[in-house]
Parts: structure tokens; sequence; C-alpha cells
């Protein structure tokens, strides 16, 4: 005979809470994975668990209005002929044409010209108005080859071969049917409305001197004008990054799980690659071993959200971060304006991710005309301009508070960490202290 005790309420599991078990049922009844946008929703350590040690008697800041704190940063140093200057250490990562709505390519290439930054291609290849509308484009040299050409390698400013992402390290991308539009299709030379898959590796090299081979093609391609970066996912960043430098990248670009995905399966989005936080500081010990930091540029992304998350990248040792996700919720993805429309989706504002079935109500992970037409692509790329100037100063601010007069400056002995976990991967001191785990001794 049970007994259930009426003073104490029913205790369900840790393990199996509700989203697993809806989770379970739905496999169960469609005998297929889920597949979604964005990123990791997990809880993992993230710079929210890092702090800074502003300025006092021991340290002497910078007064805001009087004293200059540079921004700026130049990517490319080490072989291009013209590398790049941007006006702050923040740009805009690689989001196709395909993934999202040609008004919203347009508006990202709108808002970081007015900003000063750079904005990427994706994969899909290079559309006239992105071109038009950036006044630096970098572009995007995928597994997929998708839209590739000489002619849009020249026209671009910089060229970023990607061999991982944060979001899918060793996966490739996903691109439903209901996506490749005529104009899609066409510029990637695939069947209208059937579903793609990119692979998850280059076709024509299995490794890091086949890298170099293709890297010195590519400066061949472009007179060795542009800077060639290598994008990795954040798996083994210290290998990973000695192995691109080796093969000679100008940057390296090294994108943390909480990056985002036009489209995935969602057991890869929660369950490969390692945080942001713990991908940068082994990434910057390979520069610093191989004498590179700062003549090979770190380029770090994932879950970059606000200017003390670039202060705190660039105290670890990063020279530039890169957004994804916080850039479309500049232009307006995830607006409660659209919560009517989001709900007969089944989802909320906030929680919206089903980019690959091309519903979005804001027009931004789109092909739908009707749909797409919603984003004004001038006034979206004023409000990201906005966003990347408040980012800008607020990364200034801090800087400035610890005493800095280049935003380059900041460095690990600035930053303490709240949790063991941060402290261990960010290695800085626990706050209060000067350890961190696998130092020694307090």
């Amino acid at each position: 005979m049970s007994y259930h005790n009426p003073f104490t309420p029913p205790r369900k599991s840790a393990t199996f809470d509700d989203h697993t078990l809806a989770e379970i049922r739905r496999a169960a009844a469609t005998g297929i994975y889920d597949i979604r946008g964005a990123g990791t929703k997990r809880k993992v350590p993230h710079f929210d668990d890092l702090l800074f040690l502003g300025a006092s008697i021991s340290r002497y800041p910078l007064e805001g209005y009087r004293e200059k704190c540079d921004t700026t940063v130049t990517l490319g140093t080490r072989f291009a002929r013209k590398p790049i200057t941007l006006k702050m250490p923040i740009t805009i990562a690689g989001m196709s044409f395909g993934a999202l709505s040609g008004n919203a390519k347009e508006a990202l290439g709108r808002g970081a010209t007015i900003a000063g930054t750079s904005t990427t291609t994706g994969d899909g290849g290079m559309t006239d108005e992105e071109r038009g509308h950036s006044q630096t484009l970098v572009y995007q040299y995928l597994p997929s080859r998708y839209g590739m050409n000489p002619k849009d390698l020249r026209r671009a400013d910089a060229i970023e071969v990607v061999v991982g992402q944060g979001a899918k390290p060793g996966g490739g991308g996903m691109l439903l049917g209901q996506k490749i539009s005529d104009r899609v299709a066409n510029m990637r030379n695939l069947p209208k409305g059937i579903d793609q898959r990119s692979a998850c590796r280059h076709p024509d090299w299995t490794g890091p001197d086949d890298l170099e081979i293709k890297i010195l093609e590519l400066r061949e391609i472009t007179d060795w004008e542009k800077p060639i970066y290598i994008k990795v996912g954040g798996a083994r960043p210290y290998y990973d990054t000695a192995l691109a430098v080796k093969a000679g990248a100008d940057v390296v670009v090294l994108d943390g799980m909480q990056g985002g995905t036009a489209a995935t399966q969602d057991v890869f989005i929660e369950n490969v690659g390692m945080p942001t936080l713990a991908c940068i500081r082994p990434a910057v010990q390979a520069l610093q071993d191989l004498g590179m930091h700062r003549k090979v540029q770190l380029i770090v992304s994932g879950g970059i959200r606000s200017g003390a998350d670039v202060a705190k990248a660039l105290a670890l040792g990063a020279d530039a971060v890169a957004i994804g996700t916080a850039a479309l919720v500049a232009l307006g993805d995830n607006d409660p304006h659209w919560e009517d429309e989001y709900r007969k989706l089944g989802t909320t504002a906030g929680a919206y991710d089903d980019w690959h079935e091309g519903k979005d109500p804001a027009g931004i992970t789109t092909q739908d005309p009707e749909l797409a037409a919603r984003l004004d692509p001038v006034a979206a790329g004023r409000r990201l301009a906005n966003y990347l100037k408040v980012m800008t100063l607020e990364a200034q601010t801090i800087a400035r508070a610890c005493g800095k007069n280049h935003l380059h400056n900041l460095e690990p002995e600035d930053l303490v960490a709240l949790t063991m976990e941060a402290a261990a991967m960010a290695q800085v001191p626990l706050a209060g202290t000067n350890w961190f785990p696998g130092k020694g001794s307090f």
C-alpha cells in the first residue's frame, strides 16, 4: 500500500525534466531529430562570471571626457598587402543570404558601414546589395563553395576560410527547401525547393598542409591583397589556432558554442563544442607560444551581447569580436511587436528559433517576399549602427575606468572571476584571492 504525503507536492525529476520528456515524446511520435536555429540554450560559464577591477589608488583611471581611449583595430597585418582597419573591434559574423532575407543582409551592410566596421557574407555567395552597402566586406569560403567565384573573391576586402562553427564543430549547415527560392537556388546552383545540407569539411584538403596550399591559392587569386581569416569552432582551440598560424593565416576567428546557426540538429547545438569563455585563453596561449600574439589577430565570437562582453574578450587576449545573434536582435528579430504571430507559430518573442522554417514574422530569417518586405533595411541598419556604437562606448567606459587608453591595453590582470569554473576557464583569480584552479596554492 502506497502513501502520499499530502504536505509534499509531487516531485519532478531533474534528469527527466519537462523539456526532456517532451523531446522523448516528439522523437517517438515523429522518428526524426529536432532541427532549429540560434545557439545553445543551456547555461554555461560566460562573460557574466567575470568582473573588472576598476582603478582607484593603485591604478589611475582616465578622465572620460578629456582623455582618449582608442577603439580602432587593424586586421590582416601579417601577409596581406591591404589590411583592413575598423573604427571598433566589433564585426558582423557570417550569415548567409538564404538563411537571411535580402533586406536583412542589406541592413547588416548598412549598419556596419555607418558604424565603421565590417560585415561578412556567410554561406551562399555575395549579393550585389550586400557588396554595395558594405564598406568593408569579408567573403566566407566554406566547404559548400556555394556561389564561390574568383570575381567575388577579388571584390571582397578579406576572405574567411570556414573550417568550423561554434554551434556545430564538425558539422555542416542546413537550408530547408522552403527557403531555397529562385534567387537562392540560382546563386547556389541548387534545385529550387529541395532541402540542402552543406558538407562538414572542405572537399580538396584534409589537414593543415593542404590548408597552407589553399591559402596560397587564395592569395594568388587576389594578388596577395586580401587578409585571409581561418574560422574554427571552439573544440580544440590551442591546436587549431596553432595549425591555422602554421598554414599562413592572417587572422584566426574562434567561435564558441554560444554562437548561433541558421539550422542544425538540436543535439549538436547543446552537446558539441566548448563555451566561448573556455576557448579564448588556450588560443591566446598558442599565439603567444608561437610569438604571434597581436601579429596574427584573434577574433572571438559566440554569445557577445554588450560592451562589457567585448571588453572582457579583449582583456583575455582577443583583438576583436564578432556578433551574429545580437546583430539580428538589433535589426528586429524576436521583437515583441510580433508577439501575436510568434504565438501562432507555437512560440513567443525571445524564444523563437525555428529560423529554418522561413516563417519569421520579423522578415529576417525568411525568403517569403511578403514577410521579408516587413523589414526596412534603412531603419534596421540605423538600429544596428546605434547598437554597435553603444557597445563601443560601453567598452571604452570600462577601459578608461581601468586606466587604459586603448581597448587592446586591457589585460587578464584587470579581471577576477565569480565562480571556480570561470576562474579555471579564463585563468584569472577567483574574486578576493590571487588563485585560480590549476595555478597552485592560495
